[in-house]
Parts: C-alpha cells; sequence; structure tokens
C-alpha cells in the first residue's frame, strides 16, 4: 500500500486538504467569468459530476463584479484564479474559499503583503501556482533565459525542475515571514518528467497541501495520457492532496471529463471509488461465440456514465477469468456458452439471461443497488 506523504492541514472552505484528508478533485470553468449565469451552470454541472473545488479565473473588475452571484448559488469551494493584478485578489476574498496567485506575474513583495493581508481577513488559503511558463524573471534568466525581443526565452531543453522549485520555496519563505501558513503549492508544466521531479523535489522540502497538475496537456486525449502518467506517477509516490486534469476544452462535457478523469485516476490506483467501474476482459479467441464483451461493456458505462456513487462491474467473455473476477465485483458478467450468468457479489443472481440483454439487465440491477432495493 502506497504511504501518502505527511501534509499539514490547511482548510478550503468546509473542506481541508492535506492531514489525511481524502485527495480531492477539481476543475476550472471556461465560462467568462463575468457571464454569472453560464459561470454558475458550468460550476453546478461539475458539482454534479463530483467535482469537490472549482476554480474561476478572475480577470477583469466585471468578473470581480460577479463572484458575489456566483457564491450564492453554488454548494462547492470557489477558488479565485488571479494573475498580473492583485487588487483583483483583494475584490475577490470576501466571495471565494481560496486565491491562487501565480509568483511569475503577481508582482512585488508588496503586492503579495497586501493580498496575504486581505487572506487574513477572511481566512483564506492561498495557492502559490508556479508555472514552468511564467517563472520570476530572475529566476528565469538564472537558469538559462535569454532575452530576445522584449520577452525572456527559455534555454533550448526548457527550464529545469529546479527552477520551478526554487520559485515556490522563495514565495513560501515569503508568505513565511509575514506570519502566513495557510499555503497550498503546484509546480506545474507540460512536461510529464519535468513535473513529476518538481514536485518530488518540493515534495522533499516543505511539508505544505500540494496540488497536482500537468499544466497546458492539450486536448482530451493528449490531456488524459499526460495527466494519468504525470499525476498517477506522484499518487504513486504518496505525493498530492488534491488535483486538476487540465482539458484544453470550453464545452461543459469536456469540464465534466476532467473530473471522471481525475477520479479514475484515484480510482485506478486504490485511493478512491467513484461512479459504475466496469472491469472488462480484453477479450481473445475464447469468448464464447456472440458475446461481445466490448459492446456489453461500453453499453454499461454508457448507461451509468452519470452516476457517481461507487459500484464495480466485471465483464468477462469466458470462464477462465470470469468467477474470479465476478466474486470480486458487486457485479459479474460471465458468458457461459450461449447464454450469460450474472453474479451478485460472487453469488449467482441469474442465468440464461441472453446476451443481447445482458447490458440492460446489469443496468436494471445497479438502478436497484443504488436505490438500496439490494437485488
Amino acid at each position: 500500500m502506497t504511504i501518502r506523504r505527511a501534509a499539514r492541514e490547511v482548510p478550503v472552505g468546509p473542506l481541508a486538504l492535506g492531514g489525511g484528508n481524502p485527495i480531492r478533485v477539481q476543475s476550472m470553468t471556461a465560462t467568462d467569468t463575468a457571464d454569472a449565469a453560464a459561470t454558475i451552470d458550468q460550476i453546478n454541472a461539475l458539482a454534479e459530476a463530483g467535482c469537490e473545488i472549482v476554480r474561476v479565473s478572475v480577470n477583469t473588475a466585471k468578473a470581480a463584479a460577479a463572484l458575489p452571484e456566483i457564491r450564492r448559488r453554488i454548494a462547492i469551494p470557489l477558488v479565485a484564479d488571479i494573475h498580473f493584478n492583485h487588487k483583483l485578489a483583494i475584490e475577490a476574498a470576501p466571495y471565494v474559499d481560496k486565491i491562487r496567485i501565480n509568483p511569475g506575474n503577481i508582482g512585488d513583495e508588496n503586492r503579495i503583503r497586501a493580498v496575504i493581508a486581505r487572506a487574513n481577513e477572511f481566512d483564506l488559503p492561498v495557492r502559490v501556482g508556479v508555472n514552468g511558463g511564467s517563472l520570476e524573471r530572475d529566476i528565469a534568466i538564472k537558469h538559462g533565459a535569454r532575452a530576445a525581443e522584449n520577452m525572456l526565452m527559455p534555454p533550448e531543453h526548457g527550464f529545469p525542475a529546479e527552477a520551478l522549485v526554487e520559485s515556490a520555496l522563495r514565495n513560501i519563505e515569503i508568505l513565511e515571514r509575514m506570519g502566513f501558513a495557510r499555503i497550498i503549492i503546484s509546480v506545474k508544466s507540460s512536461s510529464v518528467p519535468l513535473t513529476v521531479r518538481a514536485y518530488r523535489l518540493l515534495a522533499a522540502a516543505c511539508d505544505y497541501p500540494l496540488h497536482l497538475g500537468v499544466t497546458e496537456a492539450g486536448t482530451k486525449d493528449n490531456s488524459n495520457i499526460k495527466s494519468s502518467i504525470g499525476i498517477g506517477a506522484l499518487l504513486l509516490d504518496g505525493i498530492g492532496d488534491t488535483l486538476r486534469v487540465s482539458i484544453a476544452a470550453r464545452d461543459t462535457a469536456d469540464k465534466i471529463g476532467e473530473v471522471r478523469t481525475g477520479f479514475k485516476i484515484l480510482q485506478a490506483l486504490g485511493l478512491r471509488r467513484y461512479g459504475v467501474e466496469v472491469v472488462a476482459c480484453p477479450t481473445c479467441g475464447r469468448e464464447d461465440p456472440g458475446f461481445d464483451t466490448a459492446r456489453i461493456a461500453l453499453d454499461i458505462e454508457q448507461m451509468t456514465a452519470r452516476e457517481t456513487r461507487p459500484l464495480r462491474v466485471a465483464v468477462m467473455g469466458c470462464c477462465v477469468n470470469g468467477p474470479g473476477e465476478a466474486a470480486e465485483a458487486d457485479i459479474g458478467v460471465m458468458a457461459s456458452g450461449k447464454t450469460a450468468r450474472i453474479f451478485r457479489k460472487g453469488k449467482v443472481a441469474a442465468t440464461l439471461v441472453p446476451f443481447g440483454e445482458v447490458a440492460q439487465h446489469v443496468n436494471q440491477m445497479i438502478e436497484s443497488i443504488l436505490k438500496g432495493d439490494g437485488c
């Protein structure tokens, strides 16, 4: 069993990160925050999918002005994402549960002090969100950046993990000098190996909760692969207290995908359970004729896609692994000649089920179980 890194506990609204609390799954809206109605709709859809903390961009005065209405009409902790303009953090503070600042663009220490004073006024935590693409100028130059046309170009092979960690530790030191300890840290890059190395270094250097993610991970398929590898590797090390899968998409359905992928990563590692998990054999020449394992598994997944309560279903195409997998699952399906057997907690619940009726039969069993009817 993986032993989690011991992180101090930091509250985020009614939840807490670190301190042995569950690893929380986050997302971020893709709406214009100034459009309160659209933002609220997307947040509530994310919450219905299981999202536990949501972040919104507060990039304009109009976005900040929309926060009171947004706060009133959502039920999960709200995070204000601040870049460049520290005054927007000050405006947002009364209506959010956490402030995220980027040390690469928030400005000098006086601006940070103003944000911290406001965070103290409302007992808010602050996430120091370091990104490989926006390091402080002096740290970037120290680690190989060069000036070109009024901008800094990273070194040929990118910044090392040490540069991200240096930024994070510098800002931790600044906040600690101000007597502030409600700190959450992230050190994200678009490079999976760099991200993993940076978090490993940071985890060894401090005990603050860590927010995991691979930033700028791309569209759905690429993001799911990069996030699963990067976040998964760190979680296997026991590192991480909250996570966000980042998908380049604006549609609410894709944002919900961030949440589901996040939970599936945790579920695959045995750290949390979420929704209906369908285990299916990889299919081979032993699959009973007429039994389409892949189609049945996919049908069950589609029928139960909106369900967040945990349940495990095994779909097996022959008797080689079928009995064992069926015994371990809440519901097990095994092809048995020309019909299927269905198991509930390892005991036979139905026999002679036509292959074409298996998915619907299982879905009815799931609904009955989750309603508390037993079955």
